[in-house]
């Protein structure tokens, strides 16, 4: 896993990137959670495809439990990916209803990301 810094408009937003599956579990989010925060960085950019798909399942509390904590820290993230292939009703909900925020964003690619951090 390797951290890359993005500044935009004097905001310092960390990439994460890697070829690996980062997320595999709760734990694993919010140690990278407390990674992060612990290295002074309140934004962060998160590729959809180092997330477990169980993530992207909501009955099982993964992602409710991860970005709760996000929000508790103040923690602002842009999750990287193609959405497309999540067609149930309840997941395609809560990341256009985390898209009217500022918290939590489902963005298409790493520029929209930025974009949205940096605001």
């Amino acid at each position: 896993m390797k951290i890359e810094t993005h500044t935009v408009h004097d905001t310092e937003i960390a990439e994460v990137i890697s070829e690996d599956t980062i997320i595999n579990s709760i734990e694993d989010g919010l140690d990278l959670l407390g990674n992060l925060y612990y290295q002074g960085y309140d934004r962060i950019i998160l590729h959809e495809k180092n997330i477990t798909p169980a993530f992207f399942e909501l009955k099982n509390g993964m992602a409710g439990e991860i970005l709760q904590k996000f929000s508790n820290y103040r923690v602002r993230l842009a999750i990287v990916g193609d959405f497309s292939r999540y067609t149930r009703k309840s997941m395609q909900d809560f990341m256009y209803e985390s898209n009217k925020g500022s918290q939590v964003n489902f963005v298409s690619s790493l520029e929209e990301g930025l974009i949205r951090l940096s605001r």
